[in-house]
């Protein structure tokens, strides 16, 4: 009898670790079980250097939703961002998206500004007014080798 008291101990210490790593890598890896609500938006900028795919994307300093896939238009030239917008957010149609960074050398991310219009932007539509990213190593090349 006491020694299936202490198997049964470490079979639930077992299970209640497994269930507990389990747990962890869901929320660690950001793993969508249940299958939040988004729409697609899209949004072509002249460059989105350092940007990646999954960086937020905010509204008032509040993440309203990811980058989903940064692809090139052979045609314009331009980058064409594709954002995942949490479905309880809605854009108006003069809504402007920036590439801002945080801090000094930080992460990229898109920042949107809400515009005034009562239209809202609908699932697979647009933001057409954008600021591309800022290349800091331009900037100071230009300061460093243009100063006469």
């Amino acid at each position: 009898m006491k020694r299936f008291n202490v198997e049964m101990a470490v079979g639930v210490f077992l299970v209640a670790g497994f269930i507990c790593f389990a747990y962890l890598s869901v929320k660690l890896g950001d793993v969508d079980l249940l299958g939040d609500k988004t729409y697609l938006v899209n949004a072509r900028f002249g460059s989105v250097s350092g940007l990646k795919e999954g960086a937020v994307v905010e509204l008032a300093g509040v993440k309203i939703g990811t980058v989903s896939r940064i692809t090139l238009d052979p045609e314009r030239y331009e980058a064409v961002l594709g954002m995942d917008i949490d479905a309880n957010v809605k854009l108006q149609e003069d809504s402007i998206a920036s590439i801002r960074t945080s801090g000094i050398i930080g992460d990229k991310y898109v920042e949107v500004s809400p515009g005034g219009m009562d239209d809202y932007i609908q699932p697979g539509g647009e933001i057409f007014e954008t600021e591309s990213a800022i290349n800091i190593e331009k900037l100071v090349s230009k300061y460093i080798f243009e100063k006469k």
